[in-house]
C-alpha cells in the first residue's frame, strides 16, 4: 500500500510529489499520468513566464504562493542549471478607463511586496520598449521567462529517485474504503492510505470519481497564439501586457518572449469544445454536455456573451487579432506574425457564472483535491506543492 497516490503529472502533481519525499523521505509515493510524459497538457503549452504577483489581491493563495512560489522556483532552477531570464516587463495603458485599473495593479503589487515596480510616462515606456504604445505604463521587475517543461522534467527525475512515477494510466474509479482507498485505472488498481488530486482539466471529474460533490464545474478556454516571424522580432525586447479587464481572470492579448529567443503573441480566451480542445476542430460531445447542461454556465453566458463574441471574432479572423496587438504595438502587421500552437486553461466556473479568481484546494479526510490552479499556478507550483505537503502532514 502507497502512503500517498497523486492523480496527474503536471507541475502542480509534481511539485507536490517533490515537496512530500523533500518533507519525509520516508514516505511510499507513487504519481499517476494518464500520458505518456509528464507536463504534457497545461504545463506544456503555457507561455513560460514567471509571474511577479502583481495582479491578485494581497492574501488570497494565488498572491501567498506566487510570491513564495518565484523564490522557490530561482532556488530549484539554480541548483539545477535550469536556465530563466528575469527580464521584466511593462504592462500598458492603451485607453482612459485602464489607467484607474493601472493604479489598482501598482497597489496591489506594493502590497505584495514587489520590488522596483514604477510607472511610466510615455516616453519612459519607450525607453523600455521602443516600439510600444500608451497613455501609461507600469514596469515590474520582478517578471521573468523560462520553459517550464524543463523544470517538469528535473522534478520528475528528483521524485523517481525516491517515489514512483506510471505514465500512461488513465484513473477510471476511486473507492474510499475504511482501510484505504482503491485508485483504478484500466489494468490494475492502487490502494493508497492518502490520496491527491492535481488532475488539472480534469480535476472536478476526479473529484467526483471519489465521491466529492462537484461545487464548481471545470470549463475550458482555448488559448490561441502567433508567434513573430524573424523580421519583426526586434519590435518586442521582453513582455509588453495591456491593462487586463478587472472582470475577468484573463490577462488579455499579449507578447511574450521566449527563452529560446521567439516572440508570442496572445493568447485570446475561446470555450473549447474539448477539454483538451486545443483546435478549433477539436470536439468531445460528452464533456461539451458537462458544461452546456451546468447551469452556472449558462449564467455565465449571459453576462460575458458580448465579449465571447469578440473572442471567436479574433479567433477565426486574424485581422481582428491583428488589431488588437497593434494597441500594444501600432508597427505589426498581418505579415508578421504565424500561426503557434494553443493551449487550453482549465477554468473553475461557480454556479451563479462567476469564473473563480484564486487557486481552490480542498482537504476532504484522507483526500486534497486540487479544483482550481489556473495561472500563475506553474510560477506557484512549488509552494503550492509546499502547502499541499504541509496539510498532508497535519492530517
Amino acid at each position: 500500500m502507497y502512503d500517498v497516490t497523486i492523480i496527474g503529472g503536471g507541475i502542480v502533481g509534481l511539485a507536490t510529489g517533490h515537496a512530500l519525499l523533500n518533507q519525509n523521505p520516508a514516505l511510499k509515493i507513487v504519481l499517476l499520468e494518464k500520458e505518456s510524459k509528464v507536463g504534457q497538457h497545461q504545463t506544456g503549452h503555457n507561455s513560460g513566464v514567471i509571474h511577479s504577483g502583481i495582479y491578485y489581491k494581497p492574501g488570497s493563495l494565488k498572491a501567498i504562493n506566487c510570491r513564495r512560489g518565484i523564490n522557490l522556483l530561482l532556488e530549484f532552477c539554480n541548483n539545477h542549471n535550469i536556465p530563466y531570464d528575469m527580464c521584466g516587463k511593462v504592462i500598458v495603458a492603451t485607453s482612459e478607463e485602464g489607467l484607474n485599473t493601472l493604479d489598482l495593479l501598482h497597489e496591489r503589487g506594493q502590497g505584495n511586496g514587489i520590488n522596483g515596480i514604477k510607472k511610466l510616462s510615455p516616453d519612459e515606456l519607450w525607453e523600455y520598449e521602443p516600439h510600444a504604445a500608451g497613455l501609461s505604463a507600469l514596469y515590474c521587475p520582478e517578471t521573468g521567462i523560462i520553459d517550464y517543461r524543463q523544470v517538469c522534467e528535473q522534478l520528475s527525475e528528483n521524485i523517481q529517485k525516491r517515489g514512483e512515477i506510471i505514465t500512461d494510466v488513465a484513473v477510471v474509479s476511486i473507492e474510499n474504503r475504511p482501510d484505504g482507498i482503491t485508485v483504478a485505472t484500466e489494468t490494475i488498481e492502487y490502494k493508497t492510505r492518502f490520496l491527491i488530486n492535481c488532475a488539472g482539466l480534469f480535476s472536478d471529474y476526479v473529484a467526483e470519481l471519489a465521491g466529492v460533490e462537484r461545487q464548481v464545474r471545470i470549463v475550458p478556454f482555448r488559448g490561441e497564439y502567433y508567434m513573430l516571424k524573424e523580421q519583426a522580432r526586434h519590435l518586442v525586447k521582453n513582455l509588453i501586457y495591456p491593462v487586463p479587464d478587472p472582470r475577468y481572470p484573463f490577462l488579455g492579448v499579449h507578447f511574450t518572449r521566449t527563452i529560446d529567443g521567439g516572440i508570442e503573441a496572445g493568447p485570446n480566451a475561446v470555450l473549447a469544445w474539448a477539454r483538451e480542445g486545443y483546435k478549433k476542430t477539436d470536439i468531445d460531445l460528452k464533456e461539451m454536455w458537462d458544461y452546456l447542461s451546468y447551469g452556472g454556465f449558462w449564467r455565465m453566458a449571459g453576462k460575458y456573451w458580448t465579449t465571447a463574441m469578440g473572442e471567436y471574432y479574433r479567433s477565426f479572423f486574424k485581422g481582428a487579432f491583428v488589431n488588437a496587438l497593434q494597441k500594444l504595438v501600432p508597427e505589426i502587421t498581418a505579415d508578421d506574425i504565424s500561426h503557434s500552437p494553443a493551449g487550453v486553461r482549465a477554468q473553475a466556473l461557480a454556479s451563479d457564472g462567476g469564473l473563480v479568481d484564486d487557486f481552490v484546494i480542498n482537504n476532504i479526510g484522507n483526500m486534497i483535491h486540487v479544483i482550481n490552479a489556473p495561472s500563475p499556478a506553474a510560477t506557484s507550483s512549488l509552494a503550492i506543492g509546499e502547502y499541499i505537503a504541509n496539510i498532508y502532514l497535519e492530517t
